[in-house]
C-alpha cells in the first residue's frame, strides 16, 4: 500500500475542508511547496495534489503553483480538480504530473473520459466522491443519481486503471476511514483503489492495507500531527523510499 499526503489548495494556500464545506475551510500554510518539501523530507514518494478552487468552479487558477510543486518537491504527483478538458490533461502531464485524475467530468462528460483515457491510459485516474452511496461532483457541491458501485462498474468496463475513493461524510472528520466501503470495491472490482476520507491514526492505516486498497491519502491527519508521515511510512514499509 502506497501513502499519498495530500495538498488541497484554495487562493494558493494549503487548506482542509470538513466534508468538502468550502465554508468549513482551515488554512494550514501559505507555502505549500514548503509543505511538500516536508512531505518529500519525511520519505515520501508520492503527492495528492487538488485544486479546490479548480473543482469548484471548472478552471485552473492554480496551475502555475501545481507546476512549481510538483517540480520542486521531486514526488510523483497525482493531480485533480477542474480536469474538465483535455487541454487541461495535457497541461498537468506536461507540468511534470504522474497522473492526473478526472472527477465530475467522469460523471458529465463520458466521452471526454474515454478521450483521455485512450490518449493517456494509466496516467487517467478518476475520483469517486461518495455522499451517502452516491456520486458527488462540482468539489461536492452537487450529489448526482448515479450509485458508486454503477459508476464504478461503468469505469471498469471504460478501461480505468486507478480510482481515489472517498466517501464525503467521513472527509477532514478525523473519525476513521470508511473500511467496510473499501473492502466491498476491491472485492468487486479489479482497479487498483485508493483510499481517502476520514484517516487519523496508523491503526487506520493498518486496517486499510487489510481491505486490498492499492494506496491512502492522508490530508487533515498529518496538518494536526495526528499521524507522523515517517511512522506511517514505515508501518507500511514504504520509508526511505523516497
Amino acid at each position: 500500500m502506497d501513502l499519498y499526503p495530500a495538498i488541497d489548495l484554495r487562493g494558493g494556500k494549503a487548506v482542509r475542508l470538513v466534508r468538502g464545506d468550502y465554508d468549513k475551510m482551515t488554512v494550514y500554510s501559505d507555502a505549500p511547496a514548503v509543505v511538500a518539501a516536508g512531505f518529500r523530507r519525511a520519505g515520501a514518494e508520492y503527492l495528492h495534489l487538488v485544486d479546490l478552487d479548480g473543482a469548484r468552479d471548472g478552471n485552473t487558477p492554480n496551475y502555475a503553483l501545481i507546476k512549481s510543486i510538483v517540480a520542486e518537491s521531486g514526488l510523483r504527483a497525482e493531480v485533480g480538480g477542474g480536469v474538465r478538458s483535455m487541454a487541461v490533461v495535457r497541461g498537468y502531464l506536461d507540468a511534470g504530473a504522474m497522473r492526473v485524475i478526472i472527477g465530475t467530468a467522469a460523471v458529465t462528460d463520458p466521452d471526454f473520459l474515454r478521450t483521455a483515457l485512450a490518449r493517456y491510459g494509466e496516467r487517467i485516474a478518476v475520483a469517486v466522491d461518495v455522499r451517502a452511496g452516491f456520486v458527488a461532483m462540482h468539489g461536492w457541491t452537487q450529489t448526482s443519481a448515479v450509485r458508486c458501485e454503477d459508476f464504478c462498474e461503468s469505469l471498469q468496463n471504460a478501461g480505468v486503471k486507478t480510482v481515489i475513493c472517498t466517501d464525503i461524510s467521513k472527509d477532514g472528520l478525523l473519525q476513521g476511514a470508511n473500511e467496510a466501503l473499501y473492502a466491498a470495491l476491491v472485492k468487486r472490482f479489479s482497479m487498483a483503489m485508493i483510499a481517502s476520507g476520514g484517516i487519523r491514526t496508523t491503526a487506520d492505516l493498518a486496517r486499510l492495507k487489510e481491505t486490498g486498497v492499492r494506496g491512502a491519502i492522508l490530508g487533515k491527519a498529518l496538518y494536526t500531527d495526528s499521524i507522523d508521515l515517517a511512522q506511517a511510512l514505515a508501518l507500511i514499509g514504504k520509508a526511505g523510499t523516497a
